[in-house]
C-alpha cells in the first residue's frame, strides 16, 4: 500500500478504543482551516496550530476560510487521539516531534518543543503515528 504523502494529520483511532469525540467550534481570527490542520484552544475559540502552543486541542474535519466568531469548524479533541501524519523519516516510539507548516501544510519536524510524541515505531516508508504530547493538549 502506498503511503499518504500529503500534508496534513488524519485520525487513526484512540488509545482507548472508543470513537472519536466531534466538537463544532468557532474560529477565533479571520483565516482558512483545511481538514487535517491541528489547532490550539484559545477562550474557547480555535486557532490554527502552531509549534509550542500549550493548549493544542485537536484535527479540523473541514476545510472553509474562516471568519473571526462566526465560522464553525468540526474538531476531534480526544487527548488520547492518535493521529497519521505523512514524515520522509524513521522514527522511535515516544519521539517527540514539533509540528510544522501552515493550513493545507501541517506535518512534523524534528523536535525542541516536543508538540507532538510519536506512538508507534515507523520507518521513512511508513506514516508517522502520534499523539498530542501530554500537557500541550488543551486539556492536561
Amino acid at each position: 500500500m502506498a503511503v499518504d504523502t500529503s500534508a496534513g494529520f488524519r485520525y487513526r483511532g484512540r488509545v482507548s478504543k472508543m470513537p472519536p469525540t466531534i466538537q463544532t467550534l468557532t474560529i477565533k481570527d479571520t483565516e482558512t482551516l483545511t481538514k487535517g490542520d491541528l489547532v490550539t484552544l484559545e477562550s474557547g475559540e480555535i486557532d490554527l496550530a502552531a509549534t509550542d502552543d500549550s493548549t493544542i486541542l485537536g484535527v479540523v474535519l473541514n476545510t472553509a476560510a474562516g471568519t473571526d466568531s462566526t465560522t464553525t469548524y468540526e474538531v476531534i479533541v480526544d487527548a488520547d487521539a492518535i493521529y497519521g501524519v505523512y514524515d520522509a523519516s524513521a522514527r522511535v516510539k515516544g519521539a517527540t516531534l514539533d509540528i510544522s507548516g501552515t493550513t493545507g501544510a501541517m506535518t512534523v519536524t524534528t523536535s525542541s518543543n516536543a508538540d507532538v510524541t510519536v506512538y508507534a515505531p515507523s520507518t521513512a516508508d511508513e506514516e508517522t503515528l502520534v499523539m498530542i504530547t501530554h500537557g500541550e493538549h488543551a486539556d492536561n
